[in-house]
């Protein structure tokens, strides 16, 4: 399949300025001259430099199908290294499609998706993270995501796994040579010198793995829950936040008794917020039921929003969610909201409530949700929250695929056990076991032991002409 000429639409199959038809292969350049022709009805790709643009047209025949430019790139100068040629055409679906639907009849076949990068995989141009990385490129929903792929791209993941995973081939190395070939090389101390090397190679790999966090917050969001009392004002935040009328909003306390979860784009940070039921004692079996879940979400948040309600007196159910608060640790920003009605509950009577409740230093904001007072402080503090160093995403090389994260767990699993074998006096021979399934996981992550299933399933999940 690898030696097969394939094609598909590379770009979003819609009414666009241009659509890209793009073709790679042995044949590509031959297939695509078939049917090109220049406006004085010559064919030319096959003798043309690469990396060069041409205008003309493609044919059908004798039929006309559309005006174009034609990118000619010769292996291995080209994203899949091998021969590719990319028709630049009008956009739209139909006119797209009609140019693809040519080119697959010129003996070219329809491609699978992903199929282009993993072919830039299997001929060596890129490895399998920096494959991945092309994955989250295109699906990046905000600045952090998209600065985070584009290091990936470079080759952070794989600098990073390529030097560790040297090392330690060589103090394996090291130890079968003196295995093979004692006479002229010796073990004395190699077991102490190695306890202490693998104690920085662990080091290393923890710190990979724990980047992991700020992976998942980078690429899917930072869970955002709101929390407080029924009818405080918290579903009227999530309409706010989002933009959309996406919680049912009354007068009548207990109306949300399920949580709901929208994704919002906030000045360059993806949030997944959710709206959760009002936290207070109840009879009712459903209401309990949601909140239960609220108090499971805001367990398990990043960033928790506590909305409460100025026109009326704190009380215990208010007590309870300032717990949740203390001993979940998550950071917080506190939202004194219709500051627009008769104050039951000042800000210094919250902030007393919140020293009582060990929280002191908690900032509170004024707000009010129906005049808007104060709403878009709350923005820039949730800004100041996540860039400000309360949950500070890291700036530096940042996991973000879960098949990474795992084999990285492995390797330092498998370094453990080394080190553990070193404690034992365990045979030299015993160390290299470990210390080469250590090896082997991060060489799958760079796909130099990754097997056709794994590489199929990863690219099966690309998009069509990716």
């Amino acid at each position: 399949m690898v030696q097969d000429t394939i094609a598909a639409i590379s770009t979003a199959v819609s009414e666009a300025g241009i659509g890209i038809v793009r073709v790679s292969g042995p044949d590509a350049v031959c297939a695509a001259d078939g049917i090109f022709r220049t406006p004085k009805g010559r064919r030319i790709l096959q003798s043309v430099p690469s990396h060069t643009i041409h205008y003309g047209y493609i044919f059908d025949g004798d039929e006309t199908v559309d005006e174009v430019l034609v990118s000619v790139m010769r292996a291995p100068r080209s994203f899949t290294a091998e021969d590719t040629v990319e028709i630049n055409c009008h956009g739209g679906i139909l006119a797209t499609r009609r140019v693809l639907e040519t080119v697959l009849a010129a003996g070219v076949r329809p491609a699978e998706p992903g199929e282009f990068t993993k072919r830039a995989f299997l001929n060596g141009r890129i490895d399998l993270s920096q494959a991945e990385a092309v994955g989250l490129l295109i699906s990046a929903k905000n600045e952090y995501a998209l600065k985070n792929s584009v290091s990936q791209l470079k080759g952070s993941v794989l600098e990073a796994v390529r030097g560790l995973r040297g090392q330690i081939l060589l103090e394996i190395a090291r130890i079968e040579a003196a295995l093979d070939d004692p006479e002229h090389y010796s073990l004395d101390g190699v077991p102490e010198a190695l306890k202490e090397k693998i104690g920085v190679w662990e080091g290393q790999l923890k710190k990979l793995i724990d980047s992991a966090h700020d992976g998942r917050m980078i690429t899917e969001g930072i869970r955002t829950v709101i929390v407080g009392r029924p009818n405080a004002g918290k579903s009227s935040l999530m309409n706010y936040l989002a933009g959309a009328d996406c919680s049912i909003v009354t007068e009548v306390a207990g109306t949300t008794r399920d949580v709901l979860t929208q994704t919002v784009n906030l000045r360059g940070i993806t949030l997944l917020l959710t709206d959760t039921a009002g936290i207070r004692d109840t009879e009712d079996r459903v209401e309990k039921i949601g909140v239960e879940r609220a108090r499971e979400n805001a367990r398990n948040a990043d960033l928790l929003l506590y909305v409460v309600d100025s026109s009326a007196p704190l009380d215990e159910n208010d007590k309870e969610i300032m717990e949740l608060l203390r001993e979940s640790g998550t950071p917080a920003l506190v939202l004194l909201n219709k500051t627009d009605l008769e104050a039951a509950t000042t800000g210094e009577m919250l902030k007393a409530a919140l020293y009582e409740n060990g929280l002191a230093g908690q900032e509170v904001l004024p707000v009010s949700l129906t005049t808007g007072n104060g709403l878009s402080q709350a923005e820039e503090m949730i800004t100041q929250i996540v860039y400000g160093g309360r949950l500070q995403v890291s700036e530096g090389l940042t996991i973000t695929s879960v098949r990474q994260k795992n084999l990285l767990v492995s390797a330092r699993e498998s370094l453990l056990k080394t080190s553990k074998s070193i404690e034992l006096n365990m045979p030299e021979d015993f160390l290299t076991i470990d210390m080469m399934d250590a090896c082997e996981a991060l060489g799958d992550i760079t796909g130099e032991h990754a097997g056709e299933d794994l590489v199929n399933e990863i690219f099966s999940k690309f998009c069509m002409g990716k």
